[in-house]
């Protein structure tokens, strides 16, 4: 579906860019690939990577400039919506900065890809925008709302919109394990709560979803990968089990467990083997045999979480992956 096609990933520049740029230039060989993002510095270092390859360009933009955004997406088939402003704290201590990219970004995209007659776009979720907890959970839950409403704005112009969602991202910049890491040395890892639990999830598998979406979508789904949970205690361990813990308190507006899927969208949700797909509630969408697509229905009052899943991931797994990964974990 991607080969030969021109892709745009808006917040390119991020550890989910850093992972999809190669993964689909090596699968797809698609014509053209557009890292879209506002960091110039960022944008240098990353084509450094690729300055023998002529499929990938970058571009300086901001999805709070909807001009910007139309210049961008001139000649373009899908768009990947990675851009956001993603760290708790930061949403809570600046939250009009948050609502201009999260929530105002998604709508110039949506209106831009419209007009621009985009074919498909991928927004990328959160599970923190299950049951919101925080701003960020609020803003990114109203951006999946505004991208399944998008298909109802754009019947006439074909550009259809789909939503992926999941978890705490391994070794991404700013988690949990590289963070142990730049202190394991230390007598002492702090634990925000002793209960508190986290998805699991590699880079690879979050790009593997999207593209999974973009050949299924029939537009308004949010697609929610099966991944392995583990407590936060398990995480330290796997990174330095000498080192004593102590709980220091849940920062605010954290989560003591994350949720993928609430029981208000269960009687909406799918299972299928290897994920989840909640469908639009609007237009009786959830009903379209095309959507559904040989899924089964889950049980009223279902819960997708990480406390109660059915699959962990190892102290000794994340070990192994640790030392597979060392070079890249915090990187990007």
């Amino acid at each position: 579906m991607l080969a030969g096609k021109i892709i745009l990933i808006t917040g390119g520049t991020g550890s989910f860019g850093h992972a999809f740029v190669p993964m689909t230039l090596e699968k797809y060989n698609p014509k053209k690939i557009i890292v879209f993002s506002r960091d110039e510095m960022k944008q240098w270092e990353m084509a450094k990577l690729f300055k023998d390859d002529k499929r990938v360009r970058f571009l300086i933009g901001d999805v709070r400039d909807k001009d910007r955004l139309y210049r961008a997406l001139d000649g373009v088939d899908y768009v990947v919506h990675a851009a956001a402003t993603k760290i708790v704290p930061t949403a809570e201590y600046d939250p009009f900065e948050c609502v201009k990219t999260n929530v105002i970004g998604a709508m110039n995209l949506i209106d831009a890809c419209i007009d621009k007659g985009v074919k498909r776009v991928v927004a990328l979720s959160t599970d923190k925008a299950s049951s919101p907890a925080n701003l960020y959970g609020a803003t990114k839950l109203t951006s999946d709302r505004l991208f399944i409403s998008g298909n109802a704005y754009s019947v006439s112009h074909n550009t259809i919109f789909s939503n992926v969602r999941y978890g705490n991202v391994m070794g991404s910049r700013g988690s949990v394990i590289p963070f142990f890491l730049s202190i394991s040395k230390d007598d002492v890892l702090p634990i925000t709560d002793n209960r508190m639990t986290r998805f699991m999830i590699p880079l690879e598998d979050g790009v593997e979803l999207v593209w999974h979406a973009f050949k299924d979508m029939q537009g308004g789904e949010i697609y929610v990968k099966k991944i392995p949970s583990m407590k936060v205690t398990d995480i330290a361990l796997a990174v330095n089990d000498k080192a004593k813990q102590k709980e220091v308190g849940i920062r605010p507006g954290e989560k003591l467990h994350e949720q993928m899927i609430g029981p208000e969208d269960a009687h909406y949700t799918y299972e299928y083997p290897e994920y989840f797909k909640i469908l639009p509630s609007i237009n009786d969408w959830s009903k379209d045999p095309g959507r559904i697509n040989n899924g089964v229905k889950v049980h009223p009052g279902f819960v997708y979480s990480s406390d109660n899943n059915e699959e962990w991931m190892e102290i000794s797994e994340l070990q192994e992956w640790i030392e597979k990964n060392r070079n890249k974990i915090g990187n990007i």
